[in-house]
Order: structure tokens, then sequence, then C-alpha cells
């Protein structure tokens, strides 16, 4: 089962997304958490996320590019925390956006249960640089794919899961 789960920032869909693992059974569940920690405020977020998963039995694997370099064992059930962070290492810092897809297949095929985490960044109305530009080009066309391969897609809006594709897991 592939999951996507989308929203805009602080909207719960993290905590969503870490429910919904929860409620699988599991006896180990990977958590690849993408973000690169560069101030302070990244360094709160990244404690914050940790201490709010630190009870529910996650093996957590830092990653913030190269998605191929993780070995996960077959039929594992795996989030995988954020394609948006993950989409801005490959592209900011040496890394290749073409390799994200395909490793996300391969990661995908050696699950269970994979959880896509993103964001929806694309509503601002803000006029960017031709960088963030094409940013955003980019994680547009890797959302869209990971949609297409979901088997669920769900946006969440005030803590609130809404059902774009396929039926909503029980949380």
């Amino acid at each position: 089962m592939i999951v996507l789960v989308t929203g805009g920032s602080g909207c719960g869909k993290s905590t969503w997304a870490e429910k919904l693992m929860d409620n699988l059974q599991y006896d180990r569940r990977f958590y690849i958490a993408t973000m690169q920690v560069y101030d302070e405020e990244s360094r709160q977020r990244v404690a914050r996320h940790r201490a709010q998963r630190a009870d529910k039995n996650f093996v957590t694997i830092e990653c913030e590019k190269d998605l191929d370099s993780v070995k996960i064992p077959e039929g594992s059930a795996v989030l995988l925390e954020d394609l948006v962070n993950l989409t801005a290492n490959e592209m900011f810092d040496n890394g290749d956006v073409s390799r994200i897809i395909p490793a996300i297949r391969r990661l995908a095929a050696r699950c269970s249960w994979l959880v896509m985490v993103t964001n929806d960044l694309f509503s601002d109305g803000e006029e960017y640089s031709l960088s963030v530009k094409e940013y955003l080009r980019c994680l547009a066309e890797i959302n869209r794919q990971a949609a297409e391969m979901a088997d669920c897609a769900v946006e969440v809006v005030y803590s609130v899961p809404v059902a774009l594709k396929g039926e909503l897991p029980c949380v």
C-alpha cells in the first residue's frame, strides 16, 4: 500500500501520517528523515518530530539525499518525510532530482506500506527567482508522479484528512 499525504505547513499531516503508521501491525517501522539541519529552527523542528514519535517504535534513518542508499528489509512499513526536503536537497546540494522517483519506486517495491509526506507549496501567489521556480516545477512533477503511484492520496486540512484518491486508511 502506498499513501501520499499532503497539506500546508503546520496542518497536521506529519501527525496524521505517524498515526497511520502507529495503527499498522509491524514490529519495526522505519522513518526516513530527509531534512537537513542547518539552523536553530530546523533543529527545533527535528527535535519536535523526534519527541512526537519517541514511543512509536520507529527506526529513524537520516537520508538527506540519495534515497537508494537506504536499505530497508523486505515487507517493511516506511514513513518517508518528506518529498519537499528530499527534492531541495537533491536540487541544491549537488544531488540529482531525476533519481528521486525511480528510488521511490524501488523503495515501494520493498515495502508492504510506504507513507510519503509532502507539502503544498503552490498556493501563496508569490513571485520567485528562476531557481526557486525550477525547484517548484520539479517538486510539482515529483508530487504528481508520487500521487500517480499512490493507492491513496490524502490532503490534511486543519488536522482533518480528506481523500483525494482512493479510500482513507483507518487512523
